[in-house]
């Protein structure tokens, strides 16, 4: 072989060993890429989309003028497994808790994790759909005990929610009536309330959805 040759195929190789090391860094940067977008939409301790997203979605569903629900969840007690068996075993019930709402089907489009104990689910449909969706969550949760790491805890929610009545309606004010419904079903110790106006009473802090 030629030196010239040689000089040729150690070139062509070093050109390939180029473009394969400049493949690996660029996946590596669009895997973190990825993953940085992931975090910043999802919670850490559930996986499930977090408040940040859930906001996102709801605005674009009402800015595209389709039937929405919300229905938010709390769970009842939930400081005392924290405050009695520790916060590993608190996250193991939020995670479990997490996985069990994410096996809710259509007309229910999105299941998050907003803050502490509390849940929101997003649902495209009617206040009948958004019922039904209320009423499967609330079972979900209490029906069977829940597996942690030290146990089996017996947990209950309490289930807000509400539909969108008029056109236009805001997610400021869809937020505010599901969590005034959700307050008021914890003050009668959990199950599921819809939000009633001549009924359901305010709710302090109620803009802590949007901060």
């Amino acid at each position: 072989m030629s030196q010239i040759v040689q000089q040729m195929l150690t070139c062509a190789g070093g050109i390939l060993a180029g473009f394969a090391l400049a493949g690996a860094v660029l996946w590596r940067q669009q895997h973190a890429l990825r993953a940085a977008r992931h975090n910043a939409t999802h919670d850490d301790v559930t996986g499930l989309p977090n408040r940040r997203l859930f906001l996102a979605r709801l605005r674009a569903t009402v800015e595209d003028n389709t039937p929405v629900g919300v229905v938010l969840l709390d769970l009842n007690r939930f400081k005392a497994v924290n405050d009695t068996l520790g916060h590993e075993t608190g996250n193991d019930l939020l995670h479990q808790v997490g996985r069990r709402l994410a096996r809710l089907t259509p007309p229910v489009r999105l299941t998050a994790r907003l803050s502490g104990d509390e849940f929101a689910l997003l649902v495209h449909g009617d206040r009948d759909d958004t019922d039904a969706a209320a009423h499967a969550a609330w079972q979900l949760i209490a029906r069977d005990p829940i597996r942690v790491v030290n146990g089996e805890l017996w947990v209950t929610a309490s289930v807000g929610y509400t539909h969108a009545r008029h056109p236009n309606t805001s997610t400021r004010h869809l937020l505010s009536q599901a969590d005034s419904a959700m307050y008021e079903a914890k003050t009668t110790d959990g199950g599921v309330r819809e939000y009633l106006p001549h009924r359901t009473p305010p709710v302090r802090s109620r803009d802590r959805h949007h901060r």
